[in-house]
């Protein structure tokens, strides 16, 4: 048998090629080099920090990634955020959340609005002055009865009187008769082109004035997309240190774009909430003691000032090209039943939550809203009740006018500061318990001491609940400056908690305050803008439907009233708004299972 010695000849040889070019002497540098390298990757911090930076950067980009959509064209979606430098994000949501936010934003997404050049003239920008509105004739002809509709057809121009071509600009609608203190919001229909129509449910006998407000015009809406976007820190909030006489105050935020060795990660441990501050220079981490409002910081161009003037394009009246009123008459009753005479066809149906009438507002889901204003009606509807109010100073706003209107309800003092709460009110003669905590981060309040930074989620899952149990919650106005994403991932923490709570106690009533429109000055406008709001409340009311819980529509009953505008709405609002809340609370607890989904 011959023996292949031809292939062992030439690894041979190889071989001793090999070691003639490479004496083993050099071969221990080689071994070196190697062990240095893997030295270098697992016990470098900088390089594992990088490696794992990168890797949550490469994840967050692939979850945030957009498919593109046919309507594309004629929305405006959210601007791509840039690549993050850390591994937070103004924009990031649980990975189990990310297809539920898309639909939320693309449920929010507005008309394209225009872009603006550097030297743009405000006279081509959008302006009451020109701008009209016309009532549309009854659809059929015809007298106006109750339980018609009615259609106002809005035309925006600029300021030279030229009709705007297209949409975005942000419109309010009110029907309303001052001498029967009765109102109604309208719903208004952007048709993209410069046109709106604002539609109205005809609910009272007499007289009816129709209200269009120009809030902003859409060149406006385009320096507020573009901020939130670019400059979502421009609400700082800081962080008090100390220890001993020693005192240090850093920025923090939702986000800080620095390595993780320079932040002090305060992410709530069973939400996964994102909070952050710098570092303290002196101090440790565990030295945190006061989270307070820092300031603002934006300055915007001369020009783009300009879009924010009040009595000039914000908050300005419409006229009307014609008539502003109508006479409703009596719906037309026919063999001793009410016939309804409501034949709109025009493609726009509003179906408000309710209307004020002798300024009293009534709610249109089927529910009574009584009438308790004093002492003894309000302690007997809370009679053996727990009442837990959650959220900002809207809701604080709610706490302190129960204890000024049933004075029997005592305020407990916890020695907690005015502004941040918490508070407690007790009746003990009547069993009665009412609390208030305000939200966690991101919230503007002068001081908040960390020991009582409560996420509302972490409270619900501590509420034991039941029928004689009610939670107010109210989540809206400290979220406006960021991009919508924080709010969305605020408000799925809530709703996973509030349906736990729900699982375990299903009699527990779960009350769900709105935002309401506001007074606007500059700042105003730029942090807690009504355009920020009405996005947000849509987003709130989505986020919430099909949950078993209520709401106090209080976009609508501020919108309605014949009163200012207010963040924080005046009395005879608020005293609407809570008579609704202890109708609930007061309904048999049988309601409480059936309560309304939106």
């Amino acid at each position: 048998m011959e023996k292949n010695t031809k292939g062992k000849s030439s690894f041979v040889m190889e071989g001793q090629t090999f070691r003639k070019r490479f004496p083993l002497k050099y071969s221990w540098i080689f071994l070196f080099l190697a062990c240095l390298v893997l030295w270098v990757m697992f016990y470098s911090e900088n390089i594992t920090d990088h490696i794992t930076c990168r890797l949550s950067e490469l994840k967050m980009s692939v979850l945030t990634t957009k498919a593109p959509t046919p309507n594309a064209t004629t929305s405006k979606r959210p601007t791509e955020p840039p690549e993050p430098a850390n591994i937070c994000s103004f924009h990031s949501v649980l990975p189990e959340d990310v297809l539920e936010a898309e639909l939320l934003k693309e449920s929010i997404a507005w008309p394209e609005t225009p872009s603006l050049p550097p030297n743009f003239s405000l006279n081509d920008t959008s302006g009451s002055a020109h701008s009209t509105f016309t009532i549309l004739p009854r659809n059929g002809g015809g007298s106006w009865r109750v339980g018609d509709q009615l259609e106002v057809l809005i035309q925006i121009a600029d300021f030279h009187g030229r009709r705007k071509s297209s949409g975005g600009d942000v419109l309010l609608a009110r029907l309303h008769n001052p001498t029967l203190f009765a109102g109604v919001a309208g719903r208004v229909l952007d048709h993209r082109n410069g046109s709106y129509t604002a539609a109205f449910s005809l609910l009272w006998e007499g007289s009816a004035q129709v209200e269009v407000t120009l809030v902003h015009p859409s060149e406006a809406v385009t320096v507020l997309e573009r901020i939130t976007q670019q400059n979502p820190g421009r609400i700082y909030l800081k962080g008090n240190f100390r220890a001993g006489s020693v005192t240090e105050a850093t920025s923090c935020n939702v986000c800080l774009k620095e390595p993780p060795e320079k932040l002090c990660n305060f992410t709530d441990i069973r939400t996964g909430e994102p909070w952050f501050c710098y570092k303290p220079k002196k101090l440790k981490c565990e030295h945190w003691l006061i989270h307070s409002s820092g300031g603002f910081s934006l300055k915007l161009k001369p020009m783009e000032e300009k879009l924010f003037q009040r009595g000039v394009n914000m908050k300005v009246f419409i006229q009307s090209s014609g008539p502003s009123n109508i006479t409703i008459l009596p719906k037309l009753k026919v063999l001793n039943e009410t016939v309804s005479t409501n034949t709109s066809g025009r493609g726009v149906i509003t179906q408000p939550a309710g209307y004020y009438y002798q300024g009293i507002w009534r709610a249109l889901d089927g529910s009574t809203v009584h009438q308790l204003t004093n002492n003894s009606a309000i302690s007997q509807c809370l009679s053996g009740k727990v009442l837990h109010l959650y959220g900002d100073s809207t809701i604080r706003q709610w706490f302190e006018y129960l204890i000024s209107a049933a004075p029997d309800l005592k305020k407990f003092d916890l020695k907690s500061l005015t502004q941040t709460g918490p508070f407690m009110a007790l009746n003990y003669a009547k069993n009665i318990l009412v609390t208030f905590c305000c939200h966690a981060p991101p919230i503007r309040f002068g001081h908040l001491p960390i020991s009582q930074i409560r996420y509302i989620a972490n409270e619900l899952d501590g509420v034991v609940g039941g029928e004689n149990t009610a939670v107010v919650i109210g989540v809206w106005s400290h979220f406006s400056t960021f991009p919508v994403e924080v709010y969305i991932r605020r408000l799925l923490t809530i709703r996973r908690a509030v349906e736990r709570l729900l699982t375990r106690a299903p009699g527990t009533l779960v009350i769900i305050r709105t935002a309401n429109p506001k007074a606007l000055s500059l700042y105003e406008t730029l942090t807690n803008s009504d355009w920020f709001s009405i996005q947000r409340d849509k987003i709130l009311r989505t986020i919430f439907k099909g949950v078993n819980v209520r709401f106090v529509d209080a976009w609508e009953m501020t919108l309605a009233h014949h009163l200012p505008h207010n963040l924080h709405p005046q009395l005879p609002i608020i005293r609407n708004m809570l008579n609704v809340v202890l109708s609930h609370i007061c309904s048999p607890a049988g309601n409480f299972k059936k309560a309304t989904k939106l």
